[in-house]
């Protein structure tokens, strides 16, 4: 049976836009490689019945403020059961010499944790938050609008009177602002850590706008979680395209394109099954892989070369342990425990790793690291009250001189330094308290979802050289690709990866107008 639109890959992004297709009328099916949907936004039982292990994303917090929560335009929230929980404290995390942070709801409490290390940084700490409220409608405006459907962030940049202070700023790196703001560091460590969290490493060009972009939404709603785990989600859009007779196709891998002519018209499998469309394809698929879909000359020089050159971004280490306790951290105000904890190096050992990982060289130690908790406040995540704890880090894709073993010889090594890691900070956390774990390097991230190249999760680096209209190639920034019939959407758009729907909804939003359909008709 044709179908209006075949939708290529499964991912949060590419199941909004199918949501406001269908909610248009147009009929759609989804295709996947994996046997589940969602891509990064997928909660599985991995370690065993009754651990639901979030296998990707597990902070949800950017989406809190796309219209498809914010005004529950799809009744995620009321027909279908979606439901937030925002963690109090924000993040606990460890520092080198044995300090540590803690981050709560309450903004006057961050700044005094600040003014233990200085005054003057707990006041540019409140005034950041501050600031940031100029900023934020201009960046929601400019983020819920496909790029040439409505002013650029630079257009609103300009109009504002302190335009040129935040034009700055976006272009300077991370490390340059928190260099400028902040004095201590300690505080400065805690602030590349927070700005890291979007795996951009923190001395390019163009990252100058995180430590506000991160820290403030965080400090508003906190690092946000859905109950029950990251694919509930998922979960609300499946059923809300099941309710109204999307088809999903699952364990199909897409392998080229069909083309009706010039026109994009299917998608071809790897075990021969293809699948046709009336209208066109939308596109998840990662653009280097998208490229290699369609006949060489249907892309021309420009296209190619700045697929080419793309930078798919930095790899993450995954480590997913099932516990009897949950890591609480001693400190001399008392035990600590976060939902979001970690580790930061200072401020210099943050920017050397992301130096480091682009150079191919596995750093001699840790600088960043994440340790997800959410059993914490969602105990039904794991049975007879134990916990799920997930340990993120950046590294390289895999380990040089190496030969064939790579990753798949040390991992497990390597998990070992990151629990040793936390360990110092928390003495409960000992080796007995790990039921079962699983460690995915960025080889393994790579295998599981093809679609991470190189096992880097958020769909290429967001410096200024791949964002916005560069993303995911300059004059292809709005979701249209060169062939006729075939829409982008997903982490390789803008506005980038991370769970935030964005590109999605704006990619149903081009569709709409391609066809001649108002998108106010089905969205606010």
């Amino acid at each position: 049976m044709m179908t209006d639109f075949v939708i290529a890959g499964a991912g949060h992004n590419s199941l909004i836009t199918a949501c406001y297709l269908t909610k248009a009328g147009f009929s759609c099916t989804i295709i996947d490689a994996r046997h589940i949907p969602g891509g990064g936004c997928a909660t599985e039982e991995v370690l065993g019945q009754g651990y639901k292990i979030d296998t990707c994303s597990t902070g949800h917090t950017l989406i809190l403020q796309n219209p498809i929560i914010s005004q529950d335009e799809l009744g995620l929230v009321k027909e279908f059961g979606l439901s937030y929980l925002h963690p109090d404290p924000v993040a606990h995390v460890a520092l080198p010499d044995g300090e540590q942070i803690t981050m709560t709801l309450d903004p006057q409490e961050t700044a005094m944790e600040f003014s233990r290390y200085s005054q003057k940084d707990a006041e540019s700490y409140l005034t950041l938050l501050k600031e940031f409220d100029e900023l934020k409608p201009m960046l929601g405006q400019a983020r819920s609008q496909p790029l040439g459907m409505g002013p650029s962030l630079k257009q609103l940049l300009e109009g504002h009177k302190r335009g040129a202070i935040w034009q700055r700023r976006q272009a300077m790196s991370a490390r340059d602002v928190i260099m400028r703001e902040f004095e201590s560091e300690h505080v400065r460590a805690f602030m590349g850590w927070m700005a890291f969290q979007t795996a951009v490493p923190i001395d390019q060009a163009g990252t100058g706008f995180l430590p506000y972009q991160i820290t403030a939404p965080r400090q508003a709603r906190s690092w946000s979680i859905p109950k029950g785990g990251s694919g509930k989600l998922t979960d609300g859009l499946v059923s809300y395209l099941t309710s109204r007779g999307a088809r999903f196709e699952l364990s199909k891998k897409i392998e080229k394109l069909i083309f009706d002519g010039r026109k994009c018209v299917g998608v071809a499998c790897s075990n021969g099954k293809e699948y046709k469309a009336k209208q066109g394809v939308v596109s998840t698929i990662h653009v280097k892989h998208l490229i290699d879909m369609a006949p060489n000359d249907f892309w021309d020089e420009n296209f190619r070369f700045c697929v080419d050159t793309y930078n798919v971004g930095v790899p993450f280490f995954a480590s997913y342990l099932a516990t009897t306790t949950a890591p609480i951290f001693e400190t001399p105000r008392g035990p600590k425990s976060a939902v979001s904890a970690g580790y930061a190096g200072w401020l210099s050992d943050l920017v050397q790793s992301g130096r480091d990982i682009y150079d191919g060289k596995l750093s001699s130690d840790i600088s960043w690291l994440l340790v997800a908790t959410p059993t914490l406040v969602d105990p039904d995540r794991a049975p007879n009250g134990n916990h799920t704890v997930k340990f993120l880090t950046h590294t390289i894709y895999d380990l040089p001189g190496s030969g064939a073993n790579g990753w798949s010889s040390f991992k497990e090594e390597f998990t070992d330094r990151l629990i040793k890691k936390i360990q110092k900070f928390c003495p409960t956390f000992t080796d007995d308290v790990i039921l079962n774990k699983l460690i995915k390097s960025p080889v393994d991230i790579e295998a599981w979802n093809p679609h991470m190249i190189n096992g880097a999760p958020h769909g290429g680096d967001r410096s200024i050289t791949f964002s916005g209209e560069q993303r995911p190639v300059p004059g292809w920034a709005q979701h249209r690709m060169p062939i006729e019939g075939l829409w982008q959407t997903g982490g390789t758009t803008h506005p980038g990866g991370s769970i935030t729907g964005y590109p999605g909804r704006n990619a149903a939003k081009v569709i709409f107008s391609d066809l001649g359909i108002d998108p106010s008709k089905h969205m606010f």
